[in-house]
Order: structure tokens, then sequence, then C-alpha cells
């Protein structure tokens, strides 16, 4: 069957391999020989971790592209459209070059079962390819040894905050985990660990593989200075505004300055230069504020894991006193552990209703109950998001606060239940 359209691409990608997620580099590298796929930038750039990854890559492609650089990126999930995933100087790929992409994936695939994921990033990699930017900034999907996005040699690693979650791919505590991420790692090469507390298997991969490692609290070190953020290494300081809402986004900032610090020497930008070239970094979905949706103030959030959660707790206490109620909505996948997200943010919620996924791997609310009524108390159980929006117009008001969370797919929902979102599908809930 010929595939003409972008969502009969990705609805066959859906059904070619019998398992969503199927960790291992060897079925992905022969069809990137196949398609010729090798150096693929200048420079790149591989951020691996639990949590920032989304937001380290956006804050490095708005930098660089402004300081006049070109620049692709790659990330995965996506909220809306399948396009968000891959970007060419902050624009999203259009339809027709992913079509392209994709028919230069299935010609050189053969017999080769790719899942998902695999298709897309090869899609992605022949992209670049064929652009050639300054510099690639690639988010690894999931763990870091056997992720698809390794096929690619980083000339920097940047290591987000390591926390437990994907236990069933990647190992039960840190440390397996840590490993796992590590994966990504080249020899000698520069590598940025934005994790205070890192474990000591990535320390010790990067002694063994000899990398030159800038830590956060040890190499360089972000505080508050009153409305801004000051950024220090050594005896380089950079006054910095914040760039994105949460305040877990200063640390994520740090440390997307101290991998540039890797790659360029900052000290011959001027300072003022430095700070605007992050203005104008976006990122849908994390901890975003949505106006005029309902008369509570609403923000939604794709996190999803127990690190993300006291994330979301120290966001929340950090808004002004709430004079009315704290209602979280929450959706999460099976694979996920909802007793730890819960028990995290429970002591700055006031009222939590649950709602079913109907999507791959999606709790429906009666089986989230099931998991996190031990930790909390749950009001409401909804099917649908239609069905929550209706309730949350009847029962709040305008000195409430909704935090809708726990996966993508709960954020996704609520966007596509909104008059606004009426974009495709682009089927977003594979890994």
């Amino acid at each position: 069957m010929r595939r003409r359209t972008l969502e009969e691409w990705l609805q066959w990608q859906m059904d070619l391999h019998d398992k969503a997620i199927d960790l291992g580099l060897e079925r992905v590298s022969v069809v990137a020989g196949r398609l010729g796929i090798g150096r693929i930038s200048s420079q790149v750039i591989t951020v691996a971790g639990t949590n920032g990854k989304g937001s380290s890559v956006a804050a490095y492609e708005n930098w660089l592209r402004h300081a006049g650089f070109s620049v692709a990126s790659y990330t995965s999930p996506h909220l809306l459209r399948y396009n968000e995933r891959i970007r060419q100087d902050l624009t999203p790929v259009r339809d027709d070059q992913l079509c392209a992409a994709f028919a230069a994936v299935e010609e050189a695939r053969e017999d080769t079962a790719l899942t998902y994921f695999e298709f897309g990033t090869l899609a992605a990699l022949h992209l670049m390819q064929a652009w050639q930017p300054d510099f690639a900034v690639l988010e690894v999907g999931l763990g870091g040894r056997l992720d698809a996005v390794n096929i690619i040699d980083a000339d920097l690693v940047h290591l987000t905050p390591i926390g437990i979650d994907h236990e069933n791919w990647l190992g039960e505590n840190r440390e397996q985990i840590g490993m796992e991420k590590a994966g990504v790692l080249r020899p000698a090469i520069p590598v940025v660990v934005n994790d205070p507390q890192p474990p000591q298997s990535v320390l010790d991969e990067i002694e063994r593989l000899q990398c030159v490692s800038l830590r956060i609290g040890r190499d360089y070190r972000i505080r508050e200075a009153g409305e801004r953020l000051l950024w220090q290494a050594g005896d380089l300081e950079l006054e910095l505004e914040p760039v994105l809402p949460g305040v877990h986004q200063a640390a994520n900032l740090a440390g997307v300055v101290a991998g540039l610090s890797c790659l360029l020497p900052l000290s011959d930008y001027d300072a003022r230069a430095v700070r605007e070239n992050f203005r104008g970094t976006r990122l849908a979905g994390r901890f975003q504020r949505l106006a005029d949706v309902l008369p509570a103030t609403v923000y939604i959030d794709v996190g999803h894991n127990q690190d993300a959660a006291r994330s979301l707790a120290s966001c929340l206490t950090r808004i002004a006193p709430v004079q009315g109620r704290t209602v979280v909505l929450l959706g999460m996948l099976e694979d996920k552990r909802a007793d730890l997200f819960v028990e995290a943010l429970d002591a700055v919620v006031d009222v939590w209703w649950l709602l079913s996924l109907d999507t791959d791997r999606g709790l429906s609310a009666a089986q989230l109950r099931e998991r996190v009524e031990p930790q909390i108390r749950v009001e409401h159980c909804f099917d649908d998001m239609g069905a929550a929006l209706d309730h949350a117009l009847l029962s709040l008001g305008n000195r409430d606060i909704m935090l809708v969370t726990g996966s993508f797919v709960t954020v996704e929902k609520l966007l596509r239940a909104l008059p606004e979102s009426d974009e495709p599908n682009n089927y977003g809930s594979k890994h």
C-alpha cells in the first residue's frame, strides 16, 4: 500500500514492530548504514537523563540559533503534532519533508523490523544528514546505551538529573539507571553533569572514558539574584533571566550554559548577548499556564515521575497564596509509579481528580485509583477529558488552581479538548 500522507505513514509505523519498545542498536544501525547516515552536523549535543531533557534541548537550540548558528533538534514524544519532534532552525519539519524521509527509511529498511521510535529517529537523522547544521541537539528517548539516538557519536553529552523511571527497561535503582544513561558517553569528550548528586556509576564511567566533566555544584553554580539568576564558573560570572516557568528551570538553564561553555568561548561573548540569546525559549507543557480556559487558573505539566512531582510541588508552593483550592487532574500510564508521584505532590494538593487514558499503556481512572488511594483521597474519576472539564466549569472558581498532569497524553487530551486545538492526531502515544 502506498502511503501518501503523514497520518498514513504514522499509522502504518504503529504496527510495523510487534513491540512498542525494543531496545538495541543492531537493527537501527544496519538501516542507518544503508541510508548512509554518518556525520550529521559539525557538532552533536546528546542530551540524556530523566528530567529536564526537553527544557535543556529547547534552551540549547534557542541560544545557538540566536547566536547565528544553524541548528537542528530531535526530541520525543510530542504533544499535538509529530512535526514537533524534528526542528530546523527552531521551525518544525514540514509534512512533505517527513514523508520523504519516511520513504527513504522504508526503502533502506528492507525486511528489518523497526519500532515507531526507531523509524522516526532514522528519519530525523536522515534529514539532518541532508541539512548539515552547525549543531544537532539530540534528546535520548529512553535510557541511553541502547536507545536509537546512540548510534550517533556526541561531541558533548549533557546529563540531566537522573531519577527512577522506566524501571522495566533500565533498572530498579539510580545506579543501574545511571549506567544505562551513561551509555551515550564517548572517550575524552566533554560531559555536563547537571545532577547535583549523580550516581556513582555515572562518575565511574566518566573516569573510565577519561571524559572532561563539568558538574553542577562543583564546577558551576546558579543562584537567584533578585529577579535574575547569577551563573558562576571559576572567574566567569553571567547574569541570566529565567526563560521557562518553574523553580527547577534555573538548574536546567545552568547546565545549558555550562554545555555552551564547553563548545564556545563564552568569555568572548558580551554578557548581555549571552543572556538575551536565551530569550524566546519556549516549551509547551512545562508548568505552563493556560489563559481563559476555566474560571480557575489552569497549569499543565507533562511530568510523570516522583522527581517531576517534587518539582511541581515546589512550583505550586512558590505561587502567591492560593485563596481557593488546588485541584489536580491526574492521568498516568501503566508503567509509571503513580503511588510515588502522588505522594510527592499531595502536601500541596486539596483535591484529586483522576482521568482515564484510552491509549497505549494508559490506565483507566479506576485502575489509577487502585494504585493511589492508599496515599490520597480521590474526589472524582472521569472517563474522558470532556467530562472533567464540564465538572471543572461547574465546580471551580477564579480563586482555585487546577493542575493537569501525569503524562504527555494527559496534557495532550486537555489541549485537544480546547476549541483552538484542532490539529490532526499525529499519533502521539508511542515512545
